[in-house]
């Protein structure tokens, strides 16, 4: 056992049993690559990642490769998703290199942190035009060896030019206010000319489902009244629910599709991918009333509860791919095997509604799917549970059983959507207790912390932690209107405020002033697999400004920033576009003035979940009774109407 042994992520534990002398991130690891004057050979990745696996078993449980970066580097692991700081500052470099990026993530540096050279999967030997891992390190080890100062100069020219990248960014020129709509027409241009009316999403294979993108596109086809953002939303959410990149048996989305059908998963599910996927199947309920996106929405829910929940209410991070080492193994089915479990008639029925046949459509196999059905059909569904049941006598799937704040505030988001949307109490509870492990187990004070698992919490709150969850906690607030949950969104918003915000050039940089210092302090707005924490943090200010009248200069300031950042590619800043529609079209906000302050069970339980809505208990002097009655006063697309006395809505 290594040096990983020690941690609690499941991603490191995984290489614990390594011949590779691992180190985790810190400061032994460059103390002594200074020492023996030894580059830094850096490895990141995350526990449910097929090509870690892959490369983990060609490369890194090998003796021989194992041997070379004993002797010759300082082999170091990270988790991608404990550490996204160091994970983007060094994407970041990757893609400065080689214009490309992606997982395991590969980079060599010197003792100071430098990159010389990045990369992502390299076999053990070189094959299909690739270099092998073993003849690159003899070729960086020997450039080391005989030329050092060449690649010391290189690292200190690359880190330059990444700082350099950062500084421009920063200096973006800020839009005017009557630029901003201009912005939202080019994404939904761009969204449009990327479009695929076959079988929905957007450009080539592979597709993800980017439900951020989804979201936008739902918002604008309500506030902009454009129909065509209303198609294209639809057809990609009908086509992802038919395809097998949803899981047709126990359900749940994998983290993207290698066909354009949706058809062949990369079968790996992420907690993330599926909240933000609850939030857009529930909006299109909410807009269109079609029943098959309740239906994926609660399903989905379903898979949540059952497989990706803790006791305690907290909820794990992602499933793996594999199983028996073979990815999608789990997932694939036979005629045989329906047949026999269901009957000779039915069995057929099944695989015919579901594309299993002899010849498969998958490596010889079946992913079960009905993309060739016009529409979702649910005809299926009281036969469902005897395939699940039989499918979890296999070889179980890996789960990365730690709980991340970040991607727990997306589900608890979703899930208080859903709550308000299909009249679910069930959900708005899950939701709750997931915000109480969060408060027990990841909150102090106004700190939150990263990652928890088994009676552990790491690292200080990035960007991402805050921003999520005080998006979180707005959503309960709405679909409540229990004043705790707005009081912690303001602490936290002001920690945020005070840690991360860059008050010279704007923005939020992704770790705070009490984070490591690494080569760049890296600020996120590209909304990529996850909205950005700017983007986020633009939707969160937007939402606190309208209910209290405060944060509003630096609203202003962040909304200018980002602007300016979406300004080259507004198609990649999908949900901060979001957060401008609603600023502009959804900003309805009830105040109420309570006669008595012992009315206030009964307005909260009529306004959650309604609008935007603050409960006064006494009057003050903007809000004032009318007649000595309860008083309600109404406000939206700023204009504020005179205060009533009966219930607006």
């Amino acid at each position: 056992m290594n040096r990983l042994q020690q941690e609690s992520s499941p991603y490191l534990l995984q290489h614990a049993a390594n011949p590779v002398d691992w180190y985790p991130w810190g400061i032994d690891a460059f103390t002594k690559a200074r020492r023996e004057n030894k580059p830094v050979f850096l490895s990141i990745g995350y526990s449910t990642c097929h090509w870690c696996h892959v490369m983990a078993r060609e490369s890194f449980e090998d003796a021989e490769v194992a041997d070379v970066l004993n002797r010759h580097f300082v082999p170091v692991k990270v988790d991608k998703e404990e550490r996204p700081d160091i994970d983007s500052v060094y994407m970041n470099a990757c893609m400065t290199l080689t214009g490309s990026g992606g997982w395991p993530l590969t980079v060599i540096m010197d003792h100071s942190g430098r990159p010389f050279f990045a990369g992502t999967y390299f076999p053990k030997q070189s094959r299909y035009g690739r270099p092998g891992l073993l003849e690159l390190l003899g070729v960086i080890y020997q450039q080391w060896q005989k030329d050092r100062q060449k690649l010391l100069a290189s690292a200190e020219e690359i880190t330059a030019q990444i700082n350099q990248q950062i500084e421009n960014n920063d200096s973006k020129v800020r839009l005017k206010p009557e630029e901003f709509p201009d912005l939202i027409q080019q994404a939904i241009a761009y969204y449009k000319a990327i479009f695929d009316r076959n079988y929905g999403g957007f450009g080539p294979a592979p597709k993800f489902p980017t439900p951020h993108n989804l979201l936008f596109l739902l918002e604008a086809s309500e506030n902009l009244h454009d129909p065509s953002c209303l198609e294209m939303a639809e057809k990609t959410l009908l086509s992802m629910a038919k395809g097998g990149i949803f899981d047709q048996i126990g359900f749940g989305f994998s983290r993207y599709s290698t066909d354009a059908k949706w058809l062949a998963p990369h079968f790996e599910k992420m907690l993330y991918d599926n909240a933000l996927l609850i939030m857009a199947y529930t909006r299109a309920y909410e807009i269109s009333k079609n029943p098959i996106y309740k239906t994926i929405a609660e399903n989905t829910i379903l898979w949540v509860k059952r497989e990706m929940t803790d006791p305690e209410g907290g909820f794990y991070s992602a499933q793996d791919a594999d199983s028996d080492g073979v990815e999608g193994k789990y997932y694939l089915f036979t005629p045989k095997e329906i047949i026999s479990l269901l009957g000779e008639a039915l069995g057929q029925a099944f695989c015919r509604l579901y594309d299993i046949s002899q010849s498969g459509n998958f490596e010889g196999k079946n992913i079960p799917n009905q993309i060739i059905q016009t529409n979702f059909d649910n005809r299926m569904s009281p036969h469902l549970p005897k395939l699940y049941e039989y499918r979890k006598g296999r070889t179980r799937l890996h789960k990365d059983d730690k709980i991340l704040t970040a991607w727990n505030a997306l589900m608890i988001a979703a899930l208080a959507d859903a709550a308000v949307v299909f009249g679910n109490e069930e959900y708005l509870e899950m939701a709750k207790k997931a915000v109480s492990f969060i408060e027990s187990n990841l909150c102090q004070d106004d700190r939150v912390f990263t990652s928890f698992r088994e009676g552990k919490r790491t690292g200080s709150g990035f960007l991402d932690d805050y921003a999520f969850y005080i998006y979180a906690l707005l959503r309960l607030y709405y679909v409540t209107l229990k004043e705790n949950y707005l009081k912690r969104a303001q602490l936290f918003t002001q920690k945020v405020i005070t840690d991360y915000f860059d008050p010279q050039k704007g923005g939020f940089y992704l770790a705070g002033r009490d984070g490591e210092l690494l080569i760049s302090q890296v600020k996120e707005t590209y909304d990529g697999a996850l909205p950005s924490g700017n983007s986020v943090m633009a939707l969160n200010l937007i939402i606190l400004n309208l209910l209290t009248g405060e944060y509003g200069e630096i609203m202003t300031d962040q909304l200018d920033f980002m602007t300016s950042q979406a300004a080259d590619l507004p198609g990649g800043h999908s949900f901060f576009l979001y957060s401008m529609l609603e600023k502009d079209f959804a900003g309805r906000k009830i105040t109420a003035v309570l006669a008595e302050p012992s009315q206030r069970a009964q307005i909260e339980s009529l306004l959650r979940g309604k609008a935007w809505t603050m409960i006064l208990d006494n009057e003050t002097p903007e809000y004032r009774l009318k007649d000595s009655k309860t008083t309600y006063y109404v406000c939206e697309q700023n204009i504020c109407n005179l205060p009533q006395s009966e219930l607006p809505l």
